[in-house]
This record gives structure tokens, C-alpha cells and sequence, in this order.
């Protein structure tokens, strides 16, 4: 098969061979993945940025080459995930802008988009280093130009330029001191050699190769990088989309200067209509509001590097990883000890978008939910987010297990299941599991899931461990002012209403089947705290003599009072009975029905042969 000239309906089918042969290689790309970070997600982080083009391209045939270029970086831009990915999105934006205006790339013209794409993606970055996907993509448009004149056609073109690719991806191998240790060539130039090999494969032989999802089998380890000090001075992977309007236009070097000092990573791709801005930063709201001073921000994101790399180099021996959204509240030394993974749910507060628990605290929701004259709605996790957890973390385990806020009052559960039916068909399985519950009380059974996950459990086990803690575990929630949840649709006006008339403060329950409603209440506010822990412990009963009880107690920025209730709960249940009881913030889920000072409790029975330790 000679082709000489493509149109955009062959530039798509060969777009695809690449992008199908990348996500056969995603796994793999994301065990050597150690630069700038050995977090172990440049597969995944690429995958989904190329999902985003894949889908671009199925929406509908284009037989004119060029505006098949531009759809396919503007949807690239808008699915950029991590380094890499916003560095291959602007590699293809600067094709894009080369070639835009060609009904059919000859190989000249295809050459010359190529060069410029290169000049984008270095451009995009504030210190690019060499030994990355720069250096690759440099040498693809290098080795391209230098062999246009002996080459007959494009397969012939890729083939030849494709020699000298392969030498200077595995050059990367000692450009680096990080790839030099791990011995492993760059990930990122890896995703992109790969995407090539793919293109090849259909422009010699017609073939777009096995039409799949990004892929994760095996069991390969993550690459050794030795005794490498890691560079821990930032935490999360920030990430945010800018949109001007009409009027209006991006300077994308002025937004470079502006975000150099915030953080490092700092990748800016896009146009002057719409930017990714890419960082790794230890404050994420700093820069969605700087980010805010230029457009409407939207697909804000924030992964904790830490805990990725924990769960990319962890012990062997845990075979399913431990996922849960925001909407669950569990104290910060069990979500390090025991690894667990978090989605974080959207807080909207007017036309302020943030991130659950990363760019704005509980106690920054409190504080901003008693003066701000707009009821704060919160809004599930996109399928996107799950998707994109999942399949970082069924590249380092054997299966994935996620616990989530009630199905009842949230669509979080949905998106994950949606997001577990994309990845569990592509080798590791998914469980996303309904709480039934929330807060401390979603926070005690995801604990219950990934202690059975730390000793060793498969995926049925781990479940079973998620389910078995459901039944038996009840929340209670005493909210200080009435007003947030009439205000939020939790209990209705007339009720509130007469609770003011009659001074009556609400105790919300969780319910068996999922619900959370007003299901007592307490009258006047004497003493109040202390009879809402006698209220919880009637409700609990009995204990029987092998049982044990968990408690969380959470609270609506009132840390003090919190841990007054824990002592009154202390006090009042038979210590032999009590496995540990703990103190942890309450999330906006229920915090934005109860408002500040709200408290809450949660209490799981456990048989004797079950309980273990804090």
C-alpha cells in the first residue's frame, strides 16, 4: 500500500492505528514511568488524552485533511491529561495550525505541520528538559525532513524517519539521572513512538491493527529507581482548562511568566481562545483562582503525586486498591496507612467551582458557607475522574474496589459504576460498591474494605468486607441550624418551620436503604451535645459480649466540641466494647444540609473475629 497524499479520512484511520497501539502499551508505559515523577500514571495520563481524539474522530466522518487536524487537537486539548498529555496536545495543535487550511497532506506539507507541531510543544513548556518527549519529538521532525527526499510515499517516510526515532528514544535512557537508575528509556517519548509505530502500521499495510481500550494485563513491576531522591516539595498534579470569550484573547507566555513561580512541571498548551494549564503545586485553588483571572476555569484536577506513588511502588502483597469520593470522611492517618485512593466531588458556590477536600478544605467550605449569600450546590465526580483512577490503579493492582456515597441523594455511585463498565472489560476488574451512607459513616466502611485489602484479600473478599460493613454501620448527624438543610432539600420548609417554633434541633439518620432524613430531634439547647451522645447510644442498643464498636465523629468546623463528644460517647458505651473511636473533619456531602457546627457520628458493630486494630 503506497499512499502519497492523505485526506482526513485516512489521516483519521491512521490516528487511530496509533492511538490503538498506544493503549495496547498503556500498562507498560506507566510501569517506567519515573520522570519528573515515579508516579506511574504517563500511560494512563496519555490514553485518556488520546481517548479524547479517538472520540473526536468517531463523532463523524471529515474527508478534508486539515480540519480533521484541528477537531483532533481541539479535543486533545480539552481531554489533556498529565505531562505528557498536554505536551502531545500541543504537538498536535501546532499541526494542526500547519496544515489546517489543507484539504489533502502531501508529504511535504505533512513535514513542514510536524516541524511546527515540535516548536509548539517546546514552547509549551517553561524548562524543557532533554531526554523527554521533546528530544522525540524534535528527532521525528528532524529525521522526517532529512529523509523526505528518498522516501516515495508515507509509509516509506514514517519507516525510514522511524530508525532514527528508536535511536534516540533509547538514547533518553542516560539523559537522565532518573532514567539512567531505573534503566528505562522516557515514558512520555515512549507514548509517542508508540503512536508512530501505530501510524506506520497503516500507512504500509492499510491496517488499523485490533480496535481496543487501553489494556491492562500482566503483572509487571514498577521500574526500580534506586535510592534517586524523589522530589517531594510539591504534592499535587494540578490541572485546569481556561476559555475566553469572543472579545478577548490568551497570551499564552504571559501565562507562563505568571504560573512559573507557583509550582514546577509547568506545562501551557492551547490558543488564544482556550488554554491547559498544567503544574505541579501545593496549593491547587492558587492557581485555579489566578487561573480564573483569564477565563472561565473548567476541568479542574488535582491528583496527590504521594499517594500515587505510594500505590504505583506498593507491596506486592495487596492485591485490590481502595477508592472513594470525597463525600467520604476518614481520618488522614488511615487514608495514609491503608493507601486509599480519593475522587474528589465538585463544590459550587456561585460561580466558584472547587475541588472537594483539595482545592478548598472542610474548613475553608464552613467558613465560606456562613457568609456567602449562595447555597453551595456539590455535584458528583464526572465518569471521567473514576475512569481515570481506575485505570491508573489496574495498571498496579490486581483489581479495584470503590466505595461510594449513597446512591439515594448522589449520582456518584453511577459515575463510578459507568467508569468501572469502561476499564473492568479491559482485564482488571472494578467494583463500585453504594455506601448506602455518608461521611464517617461511608469513611467506616471504606476502612473496613481496604483493611481487608491490606492482608491480602482478592476482589471478593475485599467487596464482601465493603458490603458487611454497610450492614452494620449507622450514622447520625446533629445539625446546629436547620436553615442549610431546608435551604439544601433535605428536610422540607414546613418541617423546618416548625422546628424553629418548637426550638427543635434536627437529628438526621441514615437509612437502610440509602436515605438520609430527619429521623428525631432533640428540644431546646441545653445540654445539647451531651443528649445527642445518649441519643446514639439508644439508638445503637445493646452490645453484645463479642462485639466491638467503631466510632467517627465528625464535625462542621468544631473541633473542640468534636472531641468533647467523643469523650461523652467514651463515657457512656462499656469500654470494653469500643475498638477505637477517632476524630476527622465532616464533608460538604451532608455538611452542606447541616452548615457549620453540625456533628456527627458513625458506629459499626463488629464481631470479635473481625475487629482489628486503629
Amino acid at each position: 500500500m503506497a499512499i502519497d497524499e492523505l485526506d482526513g479520512l485516512q489521516l483519521a484511520n491512521a490516528l487511530r492505528a496509533g492511538i490503538y497501539r498506544l493503549f495496547e502499551r498503556t500498562d507498560h508505559i506507566n510501569k517506567i514511568n519515573v520522570f519528573p515523577v515515579p508516579d506511574g500514571d504517563t500511560g494512563t495520563n496519555m490514553s485518556m488524552t488520546l481517548s479524547a481524539v479517538l472520540a473526536a474522530l468517531d463523532r463523524a466522518p471529515e474527508p478534508h485533511a486539515g480540519t480533521l487536524l484541528v477537531r483532533a487537537a481541539d479535543a486533545a486539548l480539552d481531554g489533556a491529561r498529565g505531562n505528557s498529555g498536554a505536551i502531545l496536545a500541543q504537538f498536535l495543535l501546532g499541526l494542526g495550525d500547519g496544515a489546517g487550511h489543507l484539504a489533502r497532506l502531501g508529504r511535504r506539507e505533512f513535514v513542514s505541520a510536524v516541524n511546527k507541531g515540535s516548536v509548539y510543544a517546546r514552547d509549551a513548556l517553561s524548562q524543557p528538559r532533554e531526554g523527554t518527549i521533546l528530544t522525540v519529538l524534535r528527532e521525528f521532525a528532524q529525521a522526517s525532513e532529512a529523509t523526505l527526499s528518498q522516501s516515495q510515499n508515507f509509509g516509506e517516510l514514517f519507516s525510514e524517519a522511524l530508525i532514527r526515532v528508536r535511536t534516540s528514544l533509547e538514547a533518553t535512557r542516560s539523559q537522565l539521572d532518573e532514567l539512567r537508575i531505573a534503566n528505562v528509556v522516557d515514558a512520555g517519548a515512549l507514548g509517542f513512538v508508540e503512536v508512530l509505530e501505530g501510524m506506520r502500521r497503516f500507512l504500509e499495510t492499510g491496517e488499523v491493527g485490533p480496535v481496543v481500550a487501553p489494556l491492562h494485563v500482566g503483572d509487571e513491576s514498577m521500574a526500580d529507581t534506586g535510592n534517586v531522591a524523589v522530589d517531594q516539595d510539591f504534592r499535587y498534579c494540578t490541572e485546569c482548562l481556561v476559555t475566553t470569550g469572543a472579545d478577548s484573547q490568551l497570551d499564552l507566555r504571559q501565562l507562563r511568566e505568571q504560573f512559573a513561580e507557583r509550582g514546577a512541571s509547568l506545562v501551557i498548551s492551547g490558543n488564544k481562545q482556550k488554554a491547559r494549564i498544567h503544574i505541579h503545586t501545593n496549593t491547587p485553588d492558587d492557581v485555579f483562582r489566578l487561573a480564573a483571572n483569564y477565563g472561565v476555569v473548567s476541568a479542574q484536577k488535582a491528583d496527590d503525586m504521594q499517594l500515587q506513588q505510594s500505590a504505583a511502588h506498593h507491596k506486592r502483597t495487596q492485591k485490590i486498591a481502595i477508592v472513594t469520593d470525597s463525600g467520604s470522611d476518614i481520618p488522614d492517618s488511615f487514608i495514609d496507612r491503608l493507601g486509599i485512593m480519593m475522587v474528589p466531588v465538585r463544590i459550587q458556590f456561585g460561580a466558584r467551582s472547587y475541588l472537594d477536600k483539595v482545592s478548598m478544605t472542610p474548613s475553608e467550605f464552613y467558613r465560606e458557607l456562613a457568609v456567602n449569600p449562595s447555597h453551595p450546590k456539590t455535584s458528583q465526580p464526572p465518569p471521567g475522574d473514576f475512569r481515570r483512577m481506575f485505570e491508573f490503579l489496574a495498571s498496579h493492582y490486581q483489581g479495584v474496589v470503590s466505595v461510594n456515597l449513597t446512591a439515594r441523594h448522589s449520582g456518584t455511585w453511577d459515575a463510578a459504576m459507568k467508569a468501572a463498565d469502561r476499564v473492568s472489560p479491559e482485564g482488571k476488574p472494578i467494583r463500585a460498591i453504594d455506601s448506602r451512607n455518608a461521611s464517617v459513616g461511608q469513611g467506616l466502611i471504606t476502612i473496613a474494605a481496604a483493611e481487608a485489602a491490606e492482608i491480602g484479600g482478592d476482589l471478593e473478599a475485599v467487596a464482601a468486607a465493603a458490603r458487611e460493613a454497610l450492614e452494620c454501620t449507622r450514622t447520625f448527624a446533629l445539625l446546629k441550624d436547620i436553615k442549610f438543610a431546608v435551604r439544601g432539600g433535605r428536610v422540607p420548609a414546613i418541617v423546618g418551620t416548625i422546628a424553629k417554633w418548637l426550638r427543635l434541633n434536627v437529628i438526621l439518620h441514615t437509612h437502610p436503604d440509602g436515605r438520609i432524613a430527619a429521623g428525631s430531634g432533640l428540644i431546646g439547647k441545653l445540654n445539647l451535645r451531651q443528649r445527642f451522645a445518649k441519643h446514639v447510644v439508644k439508638q445503637v442498643g445493646s452490645v453484645g459480649a463479642g462485639e466491638k464498636l467503631r466510632l467517627l465523629v465528625g464535625h462542621g468546623d468544631q473541633p473542640s466540641e468534636a472531641q468533647l463528644l467523643k469523650a461523652d460517647l467514651l463515657r457512656l458505651f462499656d469500654p470494653n466494647h469500643i475498638e477505637w473511636i477517632e476524630v476527622t473533619d465532616m464533608s460538604p456531602a451532608v455538611g452542606v444540609h447541616g452548615g457549620p457546627g453540625t456533628l456527627i457520628v458513625a458506629i459499626q458493630r463488629r464481631a470479635a473475629t473481625t475487629s482489628g486494630g486503629a
